[in-house]
């Protein structure tokens, strides 16, 4: 992401080598994430934003901190290090294959337990799993009303949970909306530029807070498990074993929705690629 080497650039703190070492190696070992060489400058950017607001000189002093037990600011630390890029219906095609496949799919199939699980996992501030809310709702609104049905939403970030779970965005997130799905699905918060998200499609969505590589609560089964632009953040060993996890919380038949960049090659042998980044497992 960053090209400039340490030499070159103008900071405000300094920033050795070897914090970035001792930032990379806590980062790994409290999300799983694998920091490249090229994040220097991004973990730099974000870091130093918590030194200003601790009224801290040193880097030094700040990694001291975290890494004596201070629980508050070691969740700042994950907070600020974690990415949450995402937008609603942010790669359209997976939410046209669950409003036009899985939802006839699953009404058959659970026709007797009449009840759907849906996994959001890395879920940031709330786009996509109130995607997935709109896309159940409109394309099978009546199973909502009288089935069991829950989407759960999990990130390792406080922050971006927050702000999902109040389900405010600004209007530069909706304006890539489809006009009729706006005004459907959004109420305007009155004098401002800002739309809340209808209490229809929230009370369909769980908001949690997980660390991927941290105990897991949830027992499954889930029928379809977003899990999009996450894994590639994990080195190959912890991505198998992410896997591996998802696997033993669905059954055979259910999906597993990756990112664009994402591959189960060398990562896992129970799903079998049937779309685009669309797996279903196997037995």
């Amino acid at each position: 992401m960053v090209g400039a080497a340490d030499s070159q650039l103008s900071r405000e703190y300094e920033f050795s080598d070897q914090d970035f070492q001792r930032v990379r190696r806590m980062v790994y070992e409290q999300t799983g994430i694998a920091l490249s060489e090229s994040k220097r400058q991004l973990v730099y950017g974000r870091l130093s934003r918590r030194l200003r607001a601790l009224q801290l000189r040193e880097f030094g002093t700040y990694l001291q901190r975290v890494e004596g037990g201070d629980a508050e600011e070691m969740q700042h630390f994950r907070n600020a290090i974690t990415t949450n890029l995402t937008s609603f219906f942010r790669e359209n095609h997976h939410f046209d294959f669950l409003a036009n496949h899985l939802m006839p799919h699953l009404e058959f199939q659970n026709r007797t337990s009449r009840r759907i699980r849906i996994w959001s996992a890395g879920c940031s501030t709330g786009e996509e799993p109130y995607s997935i809310a709109m896309a159940l709702l409109e394309s099978a609104a009546h199973l909502a009303r009288s089935w069991d049905v829950r989407i759960l939403a999990t990130d390792i970030d406080t922050n971006v949970l927050e702000h999902a779970t109040r389900g405010v965005y600004s209007n530069e997130r909706v304006e890539r909306l489809d006009p009729s799905r706006l005004l459907r699905w959004f109420d305007r918060v009155p004098g401002e530029e800002q739309f809340r998200v209808s209490e229809s499609v929230r009370q369909l969505v769980s908001f949690k807070q997980l660390n991927l590589i941290s105990d897991w609560p949830m027992k499954g089964p889930f029928d379809v498990i977003f899990c999009r632009n996450v894994v590639i953040y994990f080195d190959r060993e912890t991505q198998r074993q992410i896997i591996a996890r998802m696997e033993a919380l669905q059954r055979d038949g259910d999906y597993l929705l990756l990112g664009h960049s994402e591959s189960l090659l060398d990562i896992s042998t129970r799903y079998r690629l049937v779309g685009n980044t669309i797996h279903r497992r196997t037995a």
